[in-house]
């Protein structure tokens, strides 16, 4: 009896091993079998160049320009960097299953790739809450402002915004490592998720999806009340002002980052908080365009086009090269 019971278990041992060996590598096989695939990757190409470029170009003005070094610009160099960071971390791979006939990816690749945009996905939650604080400092208190926002309190936001980031990350993909991947090593997906990766796993997913689930929607849930606290306070204290023009100023300030967080939120919570057996590949596939590959392109378009700040940053540092090159 003792040796049949040792046998068995040393065969499950066996075959949950085999398992997974299996899926060492994935096959990314999320927009790859569409009709307009030559079609994607020109318009994804050409919105990841614009994405670079834009958000180098608004770290470099920015950078550049002394005015512009306050804790609000502080905040959106990193917003910029965050943006333009993961929007890499998926595009390239996402152009290369496109162009390529080359749609695996390993599984460490795919856990790396899954870590590192959580980690920035998350961050960001918190450093678009940082940015609203900022801004209720800013128009509640204008005062105290210098005193509040001071660099060692910005510095404080953005360590803590990467920290909740980095935790959130490591814990969501340490609870999916667990998991035997053996039904199939084919993502519905042009890269790795979470919804789609757990469809894949042959071992109960129920204690992962709570996790995910408890994690994903504490952080978009505090970010987005603390964000929601700061904007009634601000528009309670805009109304307050007498003059329309005042009005008019002090809801130029927020409108840009009002405008990026409603477009970042609106397809977060469509994609996270909601069970993973509702993933449906269409619907899913295009919030995850919109937020991964678009977004990333639309902030600094946001931020620099409505704000005459950075537009005469810009008008002041042309000058200053044109200035130079006369004195030559």
């Amino acid at each position: 009896n003792m040796r049949t019971n040792v046998s068995i278990h040393l065969s499950k041992y066996n075959s949950n091993k085999m398992n997974i060996t299996e899926a060492t590598t994935f096959v990314l096989k999320g927009l790859t079998d569409n009709e307009i695939q030559l079609v994607l990757s020109v318009l994804f190409l050409l919105i990841y160049l614009v994405t670079v470029l834009g958000n180098t170009g608004m770290m470099l003005i920015i950078w550049l320009d002394v005015q512009l070094h306050t804790p609000m610009y502080f905040f959106l160099t990193h917003l910029s960097f965050l943006d333009l960071s993961y929007s890499t971390t998926i595009t390239p791979k996402t152009l290369e299953t496109l162009l390529t006939s080359n749609k695996s990816i390993s599984f460490i690749g795919c856990f790396t790739q899954l870590y590192i945009f959580i980690l920035l996905a998350a961050t960001e939650c918190f450093l678009l809450c940082s940015m609203a604080y900022d801004r209720y400092i800013a128009i509640c208190k204008p005062l105290h402002y210098p005193v509040i926002m001071s660099s060692r309190r910005c510095l404080a936001l953005l360590t803590g915004s990467y920290v909740i980031g980095a935790v959130d990350s490591s814990v969501t993909v340490l609870s999916m490592i667990t998991l035997h991947f053996c039904k199939s090593n084919v993502i519905r997906h042009f890269y790795c998720d979470t919804a789609p990766l757990l469809s894949l796993s042959c071992s109960s997913t129920n204690e992962v999806e709570i996790i995910i689930f408890v994690f994903a929607g504490s952080t978009i849930l505090v970010s987005l009340t603390t964000i929601s606290v700061s904007y009634v306070s601000i528009l309670s204290t805009i109304l307050k002002i007498n003059s329309t023009s005042g009005k008019q100023k002090a809801f130029s300030t927020c409108a840009s980052h009002l405008l990026g967080v409603t477009v970042f939120y609106s397809t977060m919570i469509f994609t996270y908080l909601k069970p993973s057996k509702s993933y449906s590949l269409g619907k899913d596939q295009v919030a995850s365009v919109f937020y991964t590959i678009l977004i990333p392109m639309l902030n600094p378009l946001i931020y620099s086009l409505r704000n005459k700040e950075v537009k005469g940053a810009v008008v002041r540092l042309v000058k200053k090269r044109q200035g130079s090159r006369k004195l030559r």
